[in-house]
């Protein structure tokens, strides 16, 4: 499928992924006819550059959920008359805007319109670049100063943007999902830290409390009978230079008490200030994390899409080569990845054993499987070090060849599937 529809305008040639269906569109969302002045501004877009709608529909999700913010998508969907637009979740709203992308109608001019407002400056800084290696100079900048947004859009559809440019910028895009999900753990772990901090705060300044009643009361009491004894000796007018001495102390002792009941009432309000401080901080970070959980949820969304979409061209792939019924063992990886590694293997007329390298499988049952297979393979950057020198060790032993792939992904599999086929140096015995 062509990267535009109208590739000697653009000047592109090449492919992209296969589009997968958006699980959202099946949603009975509709557009009801869009206001008269919402189609008069649809009408006013600008000439030389691309529109949405032209883009492939393999770009539609990353542009609608990298450039533009969710309150504002949920306002121009309001605006569409869209069905429950005011209700939808987050990412009914985003499957709905992706969808509405690719027509040619006021929907997708809208979004197209929404989309140069909102970055017109970044399309105005692009709009000098003469030739893709401008383009991408320009990227790259933006890019370092973390103006993604803006950036994305301005690339996108620019009309010196080749195939080439698009797979470079898509790419480093997509990449952010895994430092949002770094980023995500590291402020979960942040949350749980602040979190026992505000416990172990309240405990303390809950016994500080106790304590400073308790001591309030004790100086009450001493306070009353100090009171009653002052009053006792002044009442009997005593003129005795032991009385006037009496007197005195206990007079010295007030002052002291009630300056002690100073400090701690001054010590008991700089802790109350210091927890107040302490629950505001832990609130804001909750809402941090419960924003970065909310973007993480959109982009594993978009990651599984494309995961889906890398697998259906692997077992495409497979499909041209015939291991007549190979049985291969796959060791380590990712889980939610086996399913499908197993289809593009199965899609080449191979067998995949699978075993986790001990994370929940029994390292016993390894030597089992290694025996069963004929070619062992395993990825090196998703597997630990005693169970990769565990299986190389079993395969030297049974004398089966052992293949490491350079990472867990379906491309590695499928190149490691290639090799077989046709054998070269890649397999090691």
């Amino acid at each position: 499928m062509s990267l535009y529809p109208d590739a000697r305008r653009h000047g592109l040639s090449g492919t992209l992924l296969r589009p997968v269906q958006n699980p959202v569109a099946a949603r009975p969302f509709a557009l009801r006819q869009a206001p008269a002045e919402l189609a008069e501004i649809a009408e006013e877009t600008p000439s030389g550059r691309s529109k949405i709608w032209e883009l492939s529909p393999n770009l539609h999700c990353s542009i609608i959920g990298t450039c533009l913010a969710t309150d504002e998508l949920r306002q121009l969907l309001v605006k569409l008359n869209a069905t429950d637009a005011r209700t939808a979740t987050d990412h009914e709203l985003h499957g709905l805007a992706v969808t509405l992308a690719s027509r040619r109608d006021a929907g997708a001019k809208i979004i197209q319109k929404a989309l140069d407002r909102r970055h017109s400056i970044a399309i105005n800084q692009f709009r000098p670049a003469k030739s893709a290696e401008d383009v991408r100079a320009l990227w790259d900048q933006a890019a370092g100063r973390g103006e993604i947004p803006g950036a994305y859009w301005a690339v996108l559809t620019h009309q010196a943007t080749t195939a080439e440019l698009v797979r470079y910028v898509f790419g480093q895009v997509h990449m952010l999902s895994h430092l949002v999900g770094a980023a995500n753990r590291a402020d979960f772990r942040r949350l749980m830290e602040l979190e026992a901090d505000n416990a172990e705060l309240r405990e303390k300044v809950a016994r500080q409390q106790t304590q400073l009643r308790d001591a309030i009361i004790c100086r009450d009491a001493k306070i009353r009978d100090l009171e009653r004894a002052l009053a006792s000796r002044v009442a009997a007018q005593e003129d005795d230079a032991t009385a006037d001495l009496e007197a005195d102390t206990l007079l010295r002792l007030v002052a002291q008490l009630q300056k002690q009941l100073s400090a701690e009432i001054g010590r008991r309000e700089r802790f109350e200030q210091k927890l107040e401080a302490e629950i505001t901080a832990h609130n804001d970070q909750r809402r941090r994390c419960q924003a970065a959980e909310r973007d993480v949820a959109e982009l594993r969304d978009e990651l599984g899409a494309l995961d889906e979409k890398w697998t259906v061209d692997a077992v495409a792939q497979a499909e041209k080569q015939d291991l007549r019924g190979l049985k291969l063992l796959y060791v380590g990886g990712r889980p939610s990845q086996v399913p499908q590694l197993a289809r593009v293997a199965e899609s080449a007329n191979a067998e995949l054993l699978h075993h986790d390298g001990g994370v929940e499988d029994r390292a016993g049952l390894l030597a089992g499987l290694v025996s069963q297979a004929e070619i062992v393979l395993f990825p090196v950057d998703c597997i630990s070090h005693d169970a990769a020198l565990t299986v190389k060790r079993l395969c030297q032993k049974s004398g089966k060849s052992f293949v490491p792939l350079r990472s867990n992904g379906v491309t590695s599999f499928l190149s490691a599937l290639s090799r077989i086929g046709h054998p070269t140096d890649g397999v090691s015995a």
